[in-house]
C-alpha cells in the first residue's frame, strides 16, 4: 500500500466526515504541490470524484483514500498520522522517500 493512516489519523478523518457531514462517496485525496529544497508539500481534501484510470484507491481503517496514480510512487510507505498537544493540533505525513529538512548546502541539508 503507498499511503496508509495510523488508527490515530483515520479516527480523527471519520470524526470530520461525521462532523461536516459529508456526502456518500466522499473519499480523502492526498496530493503533491511541488517540491523543492525543502521537500514535498502535501494537500489533505475531501473530494467527491474519483476516477479508477487517474486515481489509486486505498482503504485504511475504513477511510476511502485516494491519490493520483502519477503520486504514488512518490508516496510509497507514507504513514499519515494525527498529533495533538499544546501547540495544537495537526496532521503530520511521514514520507520516507523524502526526509525532512532541505537537500541543498543553503538549507542547511549537506
Amino acid at each position: 500500500m503507498a499511503v496508509s493512516l495510523t488508527p490515530t489519523a483515520a479516527s480523527e478523518i471519520k470524526r470530520i466526515f461525521e462532523q461536516q457531514n459529508v456526502e456518500e462517496g466522499t473519499v480523502l485525496r492526498m496530493g503533491i504541490n511541488g517540491g523543492g529544497c525543502s521537500g514535498l508539500q502535501y494537500t489533505l481534501g475531501f473530494d467527491t470524484e474519483y476516477d479508477s484510470k487517474l486515481d489509486a484507491r486505498y482503504e485504511c481503517d475504513g477511510v476511502p483514500l485516494v491519490t493520483r496514480k502519477k503520486f504514488a510512487l512518490h508516496l510509497d510507505g507514507t504513514v499519515i498520522d494525527f498529533m495533538s498537544g499544546p501547540m495544537g493540533n495537526g496532521f503530520v505525513i511521514n514520507n520516507p522517500n523524502y526526509p525532512r529538512g532541505g537537500g541543498c548546502p543553503g538549507c542547511g541539508g549537506h
